[in-house]
């Protein structure tokens, strides 16, 4: 006897994205949906436009400075040039402890108040909050020409249950 399917999430959209500028919309789109308190945990290869999409992000949350990736410096925090909440941006793929090297960012300090974008989050941040929004995406491999990626976004807990993130591949 086969496994019931698993009940599909009305919070997952797929979108597909051909250029950087796509990838970056997708980010401004996304920041309309943002709030403070949110967590974005972004998945991907290296060069699948996780920094681009965050770039899109901050000029949609209307904050200071220029997005980049913040390897060296691990997480680096944007001021709301208006109303809006800061964006933190943590680039966590030097971090190999989990969550205890996660807590020395004070990330659960910076949360109610913050958006909070993490890239290489997968299996370190999960347990900040339950509801979260995770950004997977997918290129083609090998072939670094190929700009299309595949952009899975999915809405976890409560947070997410009745926000319609159709509006993204709009």
């Amino acid at each position: 006897m086969e496994a019931p399917a698993a009940p599909h999430n009305p919070a997952d959209i797929e979108i597909t994205v051909t250029s950087p500028e796509q990838m970056r919309e997708l980010g401004r789109r996304l920041a309309k949906l943002l709030r403070a308190g949110d967590l974005v945990m972004l998945t991907g290869e290296l060069g699948a436009g996780k920094t681009t999409l965050t770039r899109g992000l901050g000029e949609g949350l209307g904050v200071r400075g220029a997005v980049t990736s913040p390897t060296f410096v691990i997480a680096r925090v944007h001021p709301s040039l208006g109303e809006g909440p800061p964006l933190v941006h943590v680039d966590a793929y030097r971090l190999g402890g989990g969550l205890d090297e996660m807590e020395d960012l004070d990330l659960d300090v910076s949360l109610p108040e913050s958006v909070i974008v993490v890239e290489w989050g997968e299996g370190k941040v999960e347990e900040l909050t339950d509801d979260r929004l995770e950004v997977v995406i997918q290129r083609a491999v090998g072939d670094t020409t190929d700009e299309v990626r595949h952009v899975t976004v999915t809405g976890l807990g409560g947070r997410w249950a009745a926000v319609d993130l159709s509006v993204l591949s709009a």
